[in-house]
């Protein structure tokens, strides 16, 4: 995920092999452990981004709230934040969204650095796709949420189903929760029922969550 010098892409380790948020595994469920200081934590509990490892761990609270501030741990370790924002007064139009090329009707779109990755799930996890900088520029600059996006932590999501497209910021592990869920869930050519109803769910969630961006600050990971 990081954009740092002498890094790799922030993504390249993502779309290679994708991984499940920390609290999906089974040893991790219910009552876990901080990976950051061996704290428990309960199954509801915030992630860091290691940025030199392209990696999420769970944190407890104060572990979190530590890496709050994007100079701490010399920069290598970000909190990932909890918001969902939308713009609904500033709706991407199909053809906007055809200009971008992408090949399906959802992806996520990652800053990392100064650049800008598109990637869309699929049968193996996440599958990276090439992005119009150019048009990705000229959206942004009608639509501010393409731009507001925290580096490293955050995404841009796009869905397009029908006529409708639909715009949002959410939280890097979700990103990661559902690439993997997709992974295993894939079934045939287009995704099966399960697939459909993972992705569905996603929306679901993300719609009832997003906050209207001109009213929203930023946010950590409340309790």
């Amino acid at each position: 995920m990081s954009g740092g010098s002498g890094r790799g892409s922030g993504l390249s380790r993502f779309v290679a092999q994708p991984v499940p948020v920390a609290r999906d595994r089974p040893e991790q469920a219910g009552a876990g452990k901080c990976e950051m200081c061996a704290a428990v934590t309960g199954e509801e509990h915030g992630h860091v981004a290691d940025l030199e490892s392209s990696s999420l761990l769970c944190a407890c609270r104060a572990c979190y709230l530590l890496f709050t501030h994007s100079q701490a741990g010399r920069g290598r370790y970000r909190a990932v934040p909890d918001r969902y924002l939308t713009d609904p007064g500033a709706r991407l139009s199909v053809s906007e969204w055809d200009s971008l090329d992408i090949p399906v009707g959802l992806a996520f779109f990652l800053k990392a650095g100064d650049r800008m990755t598109a990637f869309y799930p699929s049968p193996a996890g996440a599958t990276q796709c090439q992005l119009d900088l150019a048009a990705w520029r000229q959206l942004a600059a009608g639509h501010p949420l393409l731009d507001a996006a925290e580096p490293d932590v955050e995404a841009v999501l796009i869905s397009r189903s029908g006529p409708d497209v639909e715009c949002f910021i959410v939280p890097i592990d979700v990103c990661y929760e559902l690439a993997g869920r997709l992974r295993l869930n894939w079934r045939g050519f287009d995704g099966g029922s399960e697939a459909r109803a993972s992705i569905a769910a996603f929306l679901a969630g993300a719609r009832s969550r997003a906050r209207p961006a001109e009213r929203a600050g930023s946010s950590g990971r409340g309790t």
